[in-house]
């Protein structure tokens, strides 16, 4: 199958009339330096009114330009597998997976299979998708829910500078032990890796700037149904700053809870939103709680 290279096209508008073709691309339509370079020394293609230009070309009201970003080739250590996902949006530019729980995001040296990597690739392979795997943000391989793939490089740069201005927003639920006070507010305390441990983190001074924002939906004598927004986005943030308070996550027994009722912290990213980074349109994407969360909210009375 002959694999399809991402292609973007716009009309030169009055306003850009006399523009270097350079200037337009990268002052107009935010396309990178490197990105036009890629283009210049691999497959890709700039092209005003179906005729191959270089970037010194000057354009007139009414040319229609377009560029065919250059294919990616995966890593050779990164092999496709078909897997199911539960893809809960996809264009051209990204991909939003509602990832499942005993799977990592991607290969490690002890897991170099079984990985969404490993099933996005296999789904690319079918789709005749020339990309590789572009993870902009991570989910630990216990929690459930809503990342996001770009399924190029250009789309991954645009949504990892979204996400880095807060316009990439994540949204969570979790299953807590204790009785969460107050009810709403923000843990702000820095985390950083336990010097024993290359996997553990904790709440230190010296650690990287963290912000969780919460609220308590329900609660019973000992436990608390809590949802949750992400400031910033530390590894292991929200358990963290929740076992800091004296609060771990059900079945998270890394940082101090317990296995009574489920074997995996009771954590799902169940919303996004984001602006998309080439159409401007308003993304609002949900995942419904999985069944194991589902059925100890039930259980622990936090219906």
């Amino acid at each position: 199958m002959n694999k399809e290279q991402v292609q973007l096209a716009w009309t030169v508008t009055k306003e850009d009339e006399g523009r270097l073709l350079r200037d337009f691309l990268l002052e107009r339509q935010q396309i990178s330096r490197r990105t036009l370079a890629k283009i210049k020394h691999q497959d890709g293609r700039i092209v005003v009114n179906e005729q191959e230009k270089t970037v010194r070309a000057i354009l007139y009201e009414g040319d229609k330009v377009r560029i065919i970003l250059p294919s990616e080739t995966p890593s050779a250590n990164l092999s496709p597998e078909n897997k199911n996902l539960d893809i809960c949006y996809e264009d051209e530019h990204l991909l939003i997976i509602n990832k499942d729980i005993q799977m990592l995001t991607i290969p490690s040296k002890e897991h170099p299979t079984g990985t969404l990597a490993n099933a996005v690739l296999g789904y690319y392979e079918q789709k005749g998708i020339a990309a590789t795997f572009h993870a902009v943000n991570r989910l630990d391989k216990d929690t459930s829910g809503l990342l996001v793939v770009a399924k190029h490089r250009l789309a991954h740069d645009k949504l990892s500078k979204l996400q880095q201005d807060k316009r990439l927003k994540r949204y969570y639920e979790a299953i807590v032990e204790g009785c969460v006070t107050p009810r709403q507010g923000v843990i702000d305390a820095p985390i950083a890796r336990k010097l024993d441990s290359i996997i553990e983190r904790m709440v230190h001074p010296a650690g990287q700037r963290a912000r969780t924002h919460y609220e308590v939906i329900a609660q019973s004598e000992q436990y608390s149904y809590v949802r949750i927004e992400l400031e910033t986005g530390r590894t292991h943030q929200i358990r963290v700053h929740f076992s800091s308070r004296g609060y771990p996550l059900c079945g998270d027994d890394l940082y101090g809870g317990h296995l009574n009722f489920i074997p995996r912290q009771a954590l799902h990213c169940y919303k996004l939103e984001l602006v998309h980074p080439f159409t401007n349109e308003q993304l609002l994407i949900k995942a419904e709680m999985p069944k194991d969360m589902w059925q100890l909210k039930q259980n622990l009375g936090l219906s």
